[in-house]
């Protein structure tokens, strides 16, 4: 299993960003996926998920700014975030459970692959 990351970036507050993770070698199209994120010396916290049945979930910060989002043509996860602020900024991750239920969800605990990360600056 391979995630790739891309999209990372510095943004101004108020702005947005697109996050994209390419999968290889995972059903992608039935898999549980996920985007993370992390800052130095805090713990990694989920952001959204999205299961093999479509079901998503969304951390509560949130709040209706970013939208989670997949392309089962392109192996593509996207992670749209609109309104950014200065506490967006952390490293973003791409990661699957291989599972078609996403089971707890934003919780780190059952995701088995992870990608590189991709940098998200919000000044």
């Amino acid at each position: 299993v391979q995630l790739v990351e891309s999209g990372g970036g510095s943004v101004q507050a108020g702005g947005s960003l697109r996050l994209s993770c390419v999968a290889s070698g995972v059903p992608f199209s039935i898999a549980c996926m996920a985007w993370f994120r992390q800052v130095p010396g805090s713990e990694r916290e989920g952001v959204a998920s999205l299961s093999g049945y479509a079901e998503i979930a969304y951390a509560d910060f949130v709040k209706g700014r970013f939208t989670i989002s997949k392309d089962n043509a392109e192996n593509t996860l996207y992670l749209q975030m609109n309104d950014l602020n200065s506490e967006d900024t952390a490293m973003y991750y791409c990661a699957t459970q291989v599972s078609n239920r996403c089971v707890q969800a934003l919780s780190t605990a059952n995701y088995a692959y992870w990608g590189q990360g991709t940098q998200v600056t919000v000044s």
